[in-house]
């Protein structure tokens, strides 16, 4: 069965790196050609003009951009956009951020060292469900989150199955290896990643880990 090409935006301030990502975006990696914005206004402009069936997928966004910078408009893309998976892709990589970026929903955070192969490559685990990071921030992430101090959520139940696939993301295993170990299809794991993190009221991997840890669900 056929796969639709995945719905890339890409809001990024510099001309020749916006250009780069663009060019990233190729039916043979799976991905329909981008969208491409300069700022987060006009990206929102269009947004809201959208057809809903032509809204974005996964959206690659700069967080040092003219205007309203991307950690500000995260809220907003979801709302217009509820499915949306967002990427912060930016040279900054401070906790401060970091934390800022997931606690708003991004479900990624990548450097803008990251090869090309390496933002491709996280555009589609974003799709399937991860959470794409990039080396110097994964290390840290999960317990910079462990460590939130906002109030907890309404306690969560989880059946067997939700339990076992927490404790394999716990465990930091990719959606590949998570597929191989259930036993299911990557589009599966996929959609059981999403619907845990709608059970747990969350939007990313990371915050994901962090509740488990915090509320020892497993």
């Amino acid at each position: 069965m056929s796969t639709s090409p995945i719905c890339v935006w890409i809001v990024e301030d510099h001309d020749v790196f916006r250009r780069s990502l663009v060019r990233l975006c190729t039916p043979a990696r799976g991905m329909a050609p981008a969208r491409a914005f300069a700022n987060a206004e006009s990206m929102l402009t269009a947004l809201r003009a959208t057809d809903i069936t032509e809204r974005p997928a996964v959206m690659l966004l700069d967080v040092g951009l003219p205007g309203r910078s991307g950690l500000e408009v995260i809220r907003d893309v979801h709302q217009l956009a509820r499915e949306c998976r967002v990427i912060i892709l930016t040279v900054f990589e401070d906790e401060a951020k970091i934390s800022q970026a997931i606690s708003e929903g991004a479900c990624g955070y990548l450097l803008k060292t990251a090869r090309a192969d390496e933002v491709a490559a996280a555009i589609l685990e974003a799709h399937e469900g991860g959470s794409p990071m990039s080396p110097k921030v994964a290390s840290s992430i999960v317990k910079l989150l462990a460590n939130l101090t906002r109030p907890a959520p309404e306690p969560v139940s989880l059946s067997p199955r939700e339990r076992e696939l927490l404790a394999l993301l716990v465990e930091g295993l990719t959606a590949k290896e998570i597929a191989d170990r259930l036993k299911v299809s990557i589009h599966t794991t996929g959609t059981h990643t999403k619907n845990l993190f709608t059970k747990l009221e969350v939007h990313s991997r990371a915050a994901a880990v962090a509740r488990a840890l915090r509320e020892r669900l497993i």
